[in-house]
């Protein structure tokens, strides 16, 4: 099985996850949500949980491909227009539903993944994405320093990420794990 394969199956399973544990969940919740998931672990292990590139757009930070492929605006072959789908709710409103025949599989994830895929959930359950959008907004995180250093729609830098906190990695062994995703990469396939 390739990488994206594996990436690809905890994309549509965090969706899955999300959807299913938290309340307002629309399509800029959504976003938020794995961004938190996906910048807390790579803070705490020196790589992502999905494998999805992150852009600064004007609300925020947003896995571009994924945002695409699960509105319909391209098909990205994530798939993940097979396991969610997009409900109106008003006027400008899209909630994110997983479909019923969607199933979870918590064994696509090791255990710290879960624990805090779980953990993202609880914390954000009753947010709404404007709540989200303060806290991502937030001075010195990722997405602000890309928006002011890089400027608009450029891709946030996962290390942005790495901020001293007490639950961060040692820089240089995450240095040492991106150089062995990227050398397992070029082995074998991204």
């Amino acid at each position: 099985m390739k990488l994206i394969d594996i990436k690809k199956e905890k994309l549509q399973n965090a969706i899955i996850y999300f959807s299913r544990h938290t309340k307002y969940c629309g399509i800029t919740k959504l976003m938020k949500l794995l961004y938190f998931f996906d910048f807390i672990h790579f803070r705490q292990t020196g790589k992502s949980v999905t494998g999805q590139d992150y852009f600064a757009w004007d609300k925020g930070p947003v896995p571009v491909e994924a945002y695409k492929d699960l509105t319909g605006k391209e098909d990205k072959v994530l798939g993940l227009k097979k396991i969610a789908t997009l409900v109106p709710k008003g006027e400008n409103f899209l909630e994110v539903k997983a479909m019923a025949r969607a199933k979870f599989d918590k064994k696509v994830f090791s255990e710290r993944e879960f624990l805090l895929l779980k953990q993202v959930a609880e914390i954000f359950r009753d947010a709404r994405a404007k709540d989200m959008v303060e806290v991502t907004h937030l001075k010195n995180f990722p997405w602000e320093k890309t928006k002011n250093t890089k400027g608009i729609f450029k891709r946030i830098d996962y290390e942005l990420s790495l901020d001293g906190s007490e639950d961060q990695l040692n820089f240089e062994i995450i240095k040492e794990r991106q150089a062995e995703i990227a050398e397992m990469e070029r082995l074998f396939g991204k």
